[in-house]
């Protein structure tokens, strides 16, 4: 089954620019160096129904912004991978969408772990609360994250990672695997992912970080895991997108808002 691996946004907590910053990379004119919040996107047209499906991994700040350039008009789903700010508080902006959705039959799933889930639960306590009488809350419903859950005849594979001290989760679909905010890939993941096409790897700049990795952390894990193509997100603005491009070793490029892969699924 063939897809589609769009990335919403590639930059970090902050943006690229970042505010009050006149950095080369933060001024720089080149479209790719402005970095919107990480976020991705997995398009499919499923074959029982011959429809087309959405699945989003991350609803952060940027989200509505995000979803208008996509031109989607649909989520099927949403896979959580932390609870950051960066990664969560875009989800009131799933409301329209979710209003259809409910129209067609129900609301629009959420994945995460229980530590998201609860993080969730607690700032939008107006969406999930029992007790909620906000008449235009999303229509949206949290679900445990399994080892493997199907989205219309795809599956979704969670894949435990380490973000500073903070236990994280990355994506395996198909071919494909979107890893982010990492700063360390436990020896267990490493058989998860085997035999990629496509391997999306979080590389922050290249200094150290206390929690997250670093352009040759990243590169390392790409030998290893030995994907065809290995796609690099979350920037910080240290890094500018031709001049990083230009060291990268065959097979790795930094990704940009906007791109679009296709996939197997």
């Amino acid at each position: 089954m063939e897809g589609n691996l769009t990335f919403l946004g590639t930059g970090t907590s902050m943006g690229v620019p970042t505010l009050g910053c006149a950095c080369a990379v933060c001024t720089s004119t080149d479209s790719h160096d402005k970095r919107l919040r990480p976020a991705a996107m997995v398009r499919w047209i499923a074959p029982k129904s011959g429809s087309e499906r959405v699945v989003v991994i991350d609803t952060g700040p940027d989200f509505r912004e995000q979803m208008l350039r996509s031109g989607a008009r649909r989520v099927d789903a949403v896979f959580y991978t932390h609870s950051h700010a960066d990664h969560i508080m875009g989800l009131d902006d799933l409301r329209p969408l979710s209003f259809a959705a409910a129209r067609e039959g129900g609301p629009i799933p959420l994945y995460a772990t229980a530590e998201t889930r609860a993080t969730l639960e607690r700032i939008f306590e107006y969406t999930f609360s029992p007790d909620a009488t906000y008449p235009n809350r999303a229509r949206v419903e949290l679900k445990p994250l399994e080892a493997v859950t199907a989205v219309y005849e795809a599956e979704f594979t969670a894949i435990p990672l380490k973000h500073g001290n903070l236990d994280i989760v990355g994506y395996r679909f198909g071919r494909t695997a979107y890893l982010t905010d990492v700063s360390d890939i436990p020896e267990k993941s490493f058989a998860l992912l085997e035999g990629l096409d496509h391997l999306v790897l979080s590389a922050l700049r290249y200094k150290p970080h206390p929690s997250h990795a670093t352009v040759e952390q990243a590169l390392n894990w790409a030998r290893r895991i030995g994907a065809r193509n290995t796609w690099l997100t979350h920037i910080a603005h240290e890094l500018g997108h031709e001049a990083t491009n230009r060291s990268l070793p065959e097979g790795v490029a930094l990704a940009y808002d906007g791109l679009n892969v296709g996939v197997t699924l």
